[in-house]
């Protein structure tokens, strides 16, 4: 599989992305083996955080991936602290709590260093500059290699392209949520990378029933079902591949980040992986023009 640049570091991750949020710890035998297929794809790229299961996740991950750590690129989130009862979490975005956060999510990935440390989520009322400069002391000690946020907020996303050195984006986008096309020149403009989440659009590009989504009626979802499925066919791939395909079709996005639960689901990954092609630039318009462009509403 193709590995792409992240930003302007020297990682290196995978187009297709591996989602662990999905993974549960009681599952762990099945989880070793969804992990070890999901390496012998090709994926190097793991995503997890420290809210995943109260960070059983990312205990889940660091042991799977131990004998494999210098060849896999390993990205955690931090700003979200689960409350003493377990209840819910509140946001907890300081420098102090970064760096007390980081060193719980190091112990349970098993890790001396995270590959890249995200910020997840962020409001335009966080204390930015403290925040930045958290990262920056996490990477010149050598516990995280690069940093990035977490986000589909403009305002915020402005102020990190802006003020720091950040690597990457992850924003949910698809055919069906085109809103982060609106910033890829400005985010190429500042030499970082676009880490994709939802290219399926919770399934609808693939097999769920057709609901209402964003600004799309149900039956302008069923419409878009039927573009991408008859889109497919004549390519004589998945509806999954296509989906992908379009994401990744653009230079900003590194890498497409699918969740994973059962080995079923990384069976089926497996089989678009060997399947995804480029998409051609008429392609591309086909698809594009298929799909209304829509626009961040809010935090602009």
């Amino acid at each position: 599989m193709n590995q792409n640049k992240l930003g302007n570091s020297d990682l290196k991750v995978s187009a297709i992305g591996f989602g662990g949020m999905s993974l549960k710890p009681a599952n762990k035998s099945e989880n070793q083996r969804i992990l070890s297929e999901a390496l012998d794809v090709g994926i190097n790229y793991f995503d997890t955080a420290d809210l995943y299961d109260q960070g059983e996740n990312e205990v889940l991950l660091g042991e799977a991936l131990k004998s494999y750590r210098n060849a896999v690129c390993i990205a955690t989130k931090v700003g979200n602290k689960w409350r003493e009862d377990g209840s819910t979490w509140d946001w907890k975005a300081s420098k102090s709590y970064i760096l007390q956060a980081v060193e719980d999510s190091l112990k349970r990935l098993n890790t001396d260093y995270i590959d890249l440390y995200q910020l997840h989520g962020g409001t335009i009322e966080d204390p930015i500059d403290e925040i930045i400069e958290a990262f920056e002391t996490l990477k010149s000690q050598g516990k995280i290699r690069e940093y990035g946020i977490s986000s589909i907020r403009p305002n915020v996303i402005k102020e990190y392209l802006s003020k720091s050195k950040l690597t990457s984006i992850m924003m949910q986008y698809s055919l069906l949520d085109r809103r982060p096309e609106e910033y890829f020149e400005l985010i190429d403009q500042h030499h970082v990378s676009v880490i994709s989440r939802g290219a399926v659009a919770q399934g609808l590009l693939i097999d769920k029933p057709a609901k209402t989504y964003l600004s799309y009626v149900e039956n302008e979802v069923k419409q878009a079902q039927k573009i991408v499925h008859d889109f497919a066919k004549q390519q004589e791939v998945s509806a999954q591949s296509v989906s992908l395909a379009y994401v990744l079709a653009h230079s900003t996005v590194a890498s497409a980040v699918v969740g994973i639960r059962t080995t079923e689901q990384m069976k089926d990954l497996s089989k678009t992986i060997q399947e995804l092609d480029n998409l051609s630039a008429h392609e591309l318009l086909e698809l594009s023009s298929a799909f209304k462009t829509i626009q961040y509403a809010d935090h602009r």
